[in-house]
């Protein structure tokens, strides 16, 4: 059986970002990436609908270690494709990276200090053992994204489409289009389609936030050219950083003032007198859920155009190529883009146990918000619900790095964070209210009132915490084959 110091799980962006760091703080790891599809990329290389583009700012979105340089705040999925795979070969993971393999179990073997994995491949099933698991493949299920039940679909004399599953065959150029859904993909997808389409009509049960912001940054490429090195790229990261965690804040601690300010903004985007508070005034608070990004007000342009328009309402049922709704209204469509989101799934599916005990994810404690309590040697990336995802992923791999480093000098060959002690609150994940997480609340583990239990979801409180928690805090080191090996060590004093 092939034995690996390390293997990362998933070879999208949070994968390939592990593996590079890897390569520069721990060069000589014996390490595999296992990606389950026939290409690395994750999400940027499964979703190919038009118009198909980051949500988030991209100098935070790129890499810590290999700024974004480009202008472009929120570009194209094609172009953050490329540079995930470009930084896959500028540091030497790809060939580390084995396509086709899927992983379908984990068991922890204590008496080892190893996991055993069995791996899908080519129609077989193939073993292989590491000594440390990195979960890397998101928070989705890349097998199928969320189709609620519509009543009568079956009478609708159209195509039928989900974002996830784009069809390479599929025309609409001259059609009319129905997209069900009013998140980030919908709003991406409106105005995209709206380029050809006779006509592109979104339609919304509830509508949400949307936020125009400029495609470029004109600030990043000035301070490129006169600040030495990349002091200009991680100036301009950190003021996005600050300005996410200032709207942030201010929605949080001020809804109400938020609301109003969003609420203005829209109206100047759209046509006088258009319905503002029928079609974008939210139910819930400013940042209960993501707020949907749009550059240069890409969507709003569309509506201002009558290329598109907003129904907000519930389907009552379908009729050849009519749309009936629960208002009495009804909408024409050649195409049904079902824009209605994700579902949730962690560690791509693959079960997970100790000594042969399945780990349920849902009975179980978040530590630090990248391991679980009483899981040895695994560590998983999850991002900000309410920032991009990569801040959070480069704050895992320097806190993986100084744990590495703490086993190795100290003979140790485990690491297994502790449980909370009785009397601890627990409580959900995330508060967010979307709907993808309210339907995937059972994948999900607990947390608890305080930390090291709790994810902060705030890069800056993180940034101390992660960069500073002592290595000891609530973990026990063992080493294998030893009786003690689950027995915590006391925090040395000062550490």
């Amino acid at each position: 059986m092939e034995q690996l110091d390390v293997v990362v799980v998933g070879a999208g962006l949070s994968g390939i970002g592990m593996a590079c760091h890897l390569e520069r703080e721990r060069p000589g790891t014996r390490y595999a990436v296992l990606e389950a599809r026939a290409e690395i990329g994750g999400t940027w290389s499964l979703f190919r609908y038009p118009g198909v583009r980051s949500d988030s700012d991209m100098h935070t979105l790129g890499y810590r270690f290999r700024p974004w340089t480009r202008a472009e705040t929120m570009p194209g999925g094609a172009a953050i494709l490329d540079y995930v795979r470009s930084t896959a070969v500028e540091y030497g993971v790809l060939d580390h990276v084995r396509l086709g393999h899927r992983l379908i179990a984990a068991d922890w073997d204590s008496e080892r200090a190893r996991w055993v994995l069995r791996v899908a491949h080519g129609g077989a099933e193939v073993e292989m053992a590491c000594s440390f698991l990195l979960m890397c493949g998101g928070y989705y299920r890349y097998d199928g994204g969320h189709r609620p039940e519509l009543p009568g679909l079956a009478g609708f004399s159209g195509r039928v489409v989900h974002p996830q599953d784009w069809p390479d065959d599929l025309d609409h150029a001259g059609k009319r289009v129905a997209v069900l859904g009013s998140g980030a993909t919908a709003v991406t997808l409106v105005p995209a389609l709206a380029r050809d389409a006779e006509h592109v009509t979104m339609v919304q049960r509830s509508p949400s936030y949307v936020v125009s912001l400029p495609s470029a940054d004109r600030l990043a490429p000035r301070l490129a050219r006169v600040l030495p090195g990349d002091l200009g790229h991680r100036l301009v990261r950190w003021r996005n950083i600050a300005l996410a965690m200032a709207l942030f804040q201010l929605s949080q601690r001020r809804p109400r003032l938020m609301r109003r300010f969003l609420r203005k903004a829209t109206a100047a985007a759209l046509p006088p007198g258009y319905p503002v508070d029928t079609h974008f005034n939210p139910t819930y608070g400013p940042w209960d859920q993501r707020m949907c990004m749009v550059p240069d007000g890409d969507f709003f342009a569309a509506l201002r155009s009558g290329a598109a328009e907003v129904v907000t309402d519930t389907i009552a049922g379908f009729d050849g190529d009519v749309i009936h709704l629960a208002s009495g209204g009804t909408v024409r469509a050649d195409i049904l883009v079902t824009a209605t989101g994700f579902n949730l799934g962690l560690f791509g599916g693959a079960e997970i146990s100790v000594d042969g005990r399945p780990v349920r994810t849902t009975e179980t404690m978040t530590y630090l918000g990248m391991m679980l309590a009483g899981v040895p040697n695994m560590v998983y990336v999850l991002g900000y619900t309410n920032a991009t995802w990569t801040l959070k992923l480069d704050l895992v791999a320097s806190y993986l790095t100084r744990l590495l480093r703490h086993m190795s000098d100290h003979g140790y060959d485990t690491a297994t964070p502790s449980a909370p002690p009785p009397g601890v609150t627990e409580e959900p994940f995330t508060n967010l209210t979307a709907g993808y997480i309210r339907r995937g609340l059972d994948e999900l583990p607990r947390q608890c009132s305080r930390l090291p239990w709790r994810p902060t979801m705030n890069y800056a409180l993180d940034t101390m915490t992660l960069r500073r928690t002592p290595i000891t805090r609530e973990m026990a080191f063992g080493r294998a084959g030893s009786p003690d090996r689950a027995r915590p060590r006391p925090v040395p004093p000062g550490r």
